[in-house]
């Protein structure tokens, strides 16, 4: 395969050969599949551990399935479960389910029991698709739900013969034996995929008809299930296919080790190289290696990451021993990207990284910097086509200028249509179309927005607003720190302290009186951590995302 001719960034901003106004069709999500089965049927879509499934073969285990799960009692708008991995299951699972009119609830397969049990009881499912390896854990709160259909595949379903035979043993498949004779609620997803049930009459369902229960990372409290209609997905497809101008149909090759089950995983790893005709390079878990060797064995040009993906290759030894010329784009979102990740890895790759901007209440995606022109490090980048920003006053809700700091909320095709069973929450961050992301930014003069704190993380000591994250970026520059994160705690005279959590780089040593003297002598006095607390990892969900309200968590538990 050809490599995509890297684009050179200019110092202005070019006009695109695009098309500025996108018309936004009627489609429903699984069209996706359809239209690129049609025009690449004998392209692979999807690549796993030496198997190989062309779009035809898709679009008709999709067919197939949706077909089983209508036999089987499915109705429009039940809502089904994934509780997978990455893994094919996952995307036949995803794209059957909406063909036979359900709304997929996407879900971490490393959930506890409790979290599990919640997000189930919580949509309302009756469907749940899994994995043998997991359904120990669903068989935890199986008493607790009103599940009625447990679909069970295995990893080997998706396996080259060779690998097929030897897998069971190198898992020691005993330990996930899953009884079927004694459950009439259990189904073997292989066998769904060769059952004759009758012909499929196609789905009711309408573009704005919910699609998704997309989950929030939960960051700042109890998760909550963002409705994704067809149309915000097919909406903020379309957006991210004029806006990366540089992708070519048919000759991608998609590295896919973001989790399908989150937001962004599902956009920008999953549907999004499917509907250009790409090949996923998929991967249930992140190993620096396996994706070195993957990007060099096969070509891959794509690889869309979080900032520890690009931090922890950047960092391996042997990422010299591997030809990774090939890589062209890199989509990096979820968290804030360092400066000094992005120039490592782009002098180490020659690929280039787009920095952007996404929450799972829009779809996700609602900026991103240009392949295109210029491209500012540090900036999230311009708005997606048909998406309005504005930067208000937290206080006032007034529209602020260029410049000024305040709460970032965007209107657009791809905003959620609210969240599952809960108006309250809906009515707090939906206000006459806007999302009110709850994000702290600002605009510069050329339209170009930078995220500078979630609004709850936001600190207040002697009226002063404090950002969590210019403290934590300042401690990473201690030769002794190799993460931070920064929270406030109650204070009768300040209002509130900034008080520190700190992870030590192997073999380093030193003390909070350190740290603390060594802000005192770099940052104003507001800003200089009162306390300051070692820890063995600092808590993050899955997209990297550092979970603060846990750490205030803690620390209320210690004043308790």
């Amino acid at each position: 395969m050809s490599n995509i001719k890297k684009t050179k960034l200019s110092t202005h901003t070019d006009k695109r050969e695009s098309p500025d106004t996108l018309h936004f069709e009627s489609r429903l999500v699984p069209d996706l599949i359809e239209k690129a089965a049609l025009k690449f049927p004998s392209l692979n879509a999807i690549q796993f551990f030496g198997f190989s499934m062309t779009y035809q073969r898709l679009w008709e285990d999709v067919r197939q399935f949706a077909r089983s799960l209508h036999g089987l009692g499915v109705k429009e708008k039940d809502r089904v479960v994934l509780f997978l991995p990455n893994c094919p299951h996952f995307i036949v699972s995803y794209y059957a389910a909406l063909y036979a009119g359900a709304i997929v609830v996407p879900t971490n397969p490393l959930y506890s029991a409790k979290e599990l049990e919640f997000q189930i009881n919580d949509s309302g499912a009756t469907t749940l698709v899994t994995l043998d390896i997991l359904f120990p854990q669903v068989q935890k709160v199986l008493s607790e739900t009103r599940l009625r259909r447990i679909i069970v595949g295995k990893i080997q379903d998706y396996l080259p013969k060779l690998k097929k035979f030897i897998y069971p043993i190198l898992a020691q498949k005993g330990t996930y034996k899953t009884d079927f004779g004694k459950r009439k609620d259990l189904f073997v997803f292989q066998k769904l995929l060769k059952s004759k049930f009758s012909s499929f009459v196609s789905t009711s369902a309408k573009c704005h008809d919910t699609a998704i229960l997309q989950y929030t990372g939960g960051t700042t409290g109890i998760a909550k299930g963002a409705m994704l209609s067809h149309y915000n997905i097919m909406a903020n497809n379309m957006q991210m296919r004029q806006w990366y101008a540089g992708i070519r149909e048919g000759e991608e090759i998609c590295i896919s080790v973001l989790p399908f089950f989150h937001s962004y995983g599902s956009s920008v790893a999953m549907n999004f190289p499917l509907s250009v005709g790409a090949t996923l390079l998929i991967f249930p878990q992140f190993k620096a290696k396996d994706i070195l060797k993957a990007i060099a064995n096969c070509r891959a040009t794509l690889l869309p990451g979080i900032p520890s993906i690009y931090s922890v290759l950047n960092s391996c030894k042997d990422i010299k021993k591997y030809d990774v010329s090939s890589i062209n784009y890199c989509l990096s979102g979820a968290a804030p990207l360092p400066d000094i990740v992005l120039e490592e890895f782009e002098k180490k790759t020659g690929g280039m990284i787009l920095e952007g901007y996404g929450l799972s209440e829009a779809s996700p995606v609602t900026h991103a910097n240009p392949m295109e022109g210029k491209r500012k490090v540090g900036s999230i980048g311009l708005p997606l086509l048909h998406t309005e920003c504005r930067i208000v006053d937290i206080e006032t809700g007034e529209e602020l200028p260029a410049g000024q700091q305040g709460e970032l909320c965007i209107k657009g095709p791809q905003i959620m249509c609210g969240y599952w069973q809960n108006d309250d929450e809906t009515e707090q961050v939906l206000r006459e179309g806007w999302l009110y992301t709850g994000d702290i930014a600002r605009m510069d003069e050329d339209g170009y927005y930078y995220i500078v704190e979630r609004k709850k993380d936001m600190i207040i000591s002697e009226g002063f607003n404090i950002y969590p994250r210019e403290v934590e970026e300042f401690l990473l520059n201690h030769p002794s720190i190799s993460d931070a994160a920064v929270i406030g705690v109650p204070d009768k005279l300040r209002g509130e302290r900034v008080l520190a959590h700190v992870v030590l780089k192997e073999g380093q040593k030193t003390t909070s009186e350190e740290i603390i003297k060594y802000c005192k002598n770099n940052l104003v006095k507001y800003k200089v951590p009162r306390r300051v607390i070692f820890k063995d990892e600092i808590p993050t969900n899955i997209a990297g995302k550092k979970l603060r309200r846990l750490l205030r968590e803690d620390v209320t538990g210690e004043n308790d």
